[in-house]
């Protein structure tokens, strides 16, 4: 019943010739490609004369040297017509940390391997001061650009239906939906899975030029057709960022990443906190 709910306004909006409903107007198609962000993360401690520290009680000066650098490509192609808006998006990002102990060979490790592209189509049955409420549906394709040390590149088909909030000046979007994915990852075990979704895209412009954004997910799993040990049963990730005009479209600020999950079989935890300068070009073009 829930699904009959949010997928009959899509089916029949198109053939209503009734008034809009609460308030939504009709207004003119727009097309618009955002880039949301071509970016570059960065962060280094650098250690000298680590050797002569090691029996410090000052961490600072026995630590091991570090240098964290990602690559990200945001982007989005956003058609609005009437009470539809139809959100093509393409996200990539990759990264590296190199460790440099004193008296050891340095080793690098992937911190982030990700692309995605999603297609979402909302429509706007309300308007609440410019906040827009009504069924969404989603479907996406998330994989990586290379296989990690000890499992093949990821490999994932998601579709999703829910509700959601969306267009507003501060909430972009917020949503609510089950989701379905078929993730193809091991060649001798794919695995259908089921859950639910929670996810955000906030942005506020504190003053001209400085703006804070933040988005991210929440994702609950409850049931799955073969049993892999390293499918997720929760996933939590959030992305916080202080965005300062440098010239023209570039930016610069602080940047936070937290990821938290817990796999079916892993009896605590897993957690990645990334903490840097972040280094943007952001900019919309109307087609």
């Amino acid at each position: 019943m829930f699904f009959l709910c949010v997928f009959l306004p899509l089916a029949t909006a198109r053939a209503e010739d009734a008034e809009p409903l609460l308030g939504v107007s009709h207004e003119d198609s727009k097309l618009q490609l955002s880039v949301r962000r071509i970016g570059l993360d960065w962060s280094k401690t650098q250690v000298q004369n680590a050797e002569e520290y090691q029996d410090s009680p000052v961490s600072a000066l026995n630590a091991t040297s570090q240098d964290y650098i990602k690559g990200v490509f945001d982007t989005i192609l956003e058609y609005t017509e009437n009470k539809f808006k139809w959100d093509n998006s393409l996200f990539m990002e990759y990264g590296k940390t190199t460790l440099k102990p004193y008296n050891e060979p340095a080793t690098t490790d992937e911190n982030a391997d990700k692309i995605l592209y999603s297609s979402d189509l909302s429509y706007a049955c309300w308007d609440f001061s410019g906040l827009k409420f009504g069924p969404t549906v989603r479907a996406a394709y998330e994989t990586q650009f290379a296989d990690s040390t000890d499992s093949p590149r990821q490999n994932i088909i998601r579709s999703s239906a829910g509700i959601s909030l969306f267009d507003h000046d501060v909430v972009k979007s917020l949503y609510l939906t089950g989701i379905h994915e078929y993730d193809f990852t091991y060649a001798h075990q794919q695995n259908s899975k089921f859950g639910a979704e929670f996810g955000w895209r906030l942005e506020y412009l504190i003053r001209e030029g400085v703006k804070l954004s933040a988005d991210g997910y929440y994702r609950e799993y409850f049931s799955y057709s073969t049993y892999v040990s390293t499918d997720l049963e929760r996933d939590l990730s959030i992305v916080g960022r202080l965005d300062t005009n440098l010239f023209g479209k570039f930016t610069m600020g602080p940047y936070v990443q937290y990821r938290l999950a817990k796999a079916r079989g892993a009896e605590s935890y897993g957690s990645n906190l990334i903490l840097g300068v972040s280094f943007n070009y952001i900019t919309n073009f109307l087609l």
